[in-house]
């Protein structure tokens, strides 16, 4: 995957440049819907007017629809679950001693 330097910018249309390196990422927030409005439009404006950071949305909005697709319904062993589930009481349990 290409990454872009600190120093990649694109004008912004209606304020200082944008600098690339932080689009990117950014990118999983705007995919995962965790972004703030403000930050979608930003995040948005900038994938319009960037083909360098659109071309790297779109491998990663294709990498989380492949994730997804792979391993939806995937349910771990009831065993690890039951391993996992008494670590995280240990934890808490000897959290709450100190």
């Amino acid at each position: 995957m290409t990454e872009y330097p600190s120093g990649c910018t694109t004008p912004g249309p209606e304020g200082p440049a944008v600098d690339c390196s932080e689009v990117i990422a950014e990118v999983w927030t705007l995919l995962d819907g965790e972004c703030t409005p403000e930050a979608k439009a930003r995040l948005r404006r900038h994938l319009e007017e960037c083909p360098g950071c659109l071309r790297r949305y779109g491998v990663e909005e294709r990498i989380k629809a492949l994730i997804a697709r792979k391993c939806s319904g995937d349910k771990a062993p009831r065993q690890l679950y039951e391993r996992v589930r008494l670590e995280i009481s240990r934890t808490t349990i000897i959290h709450r001693e100190r």
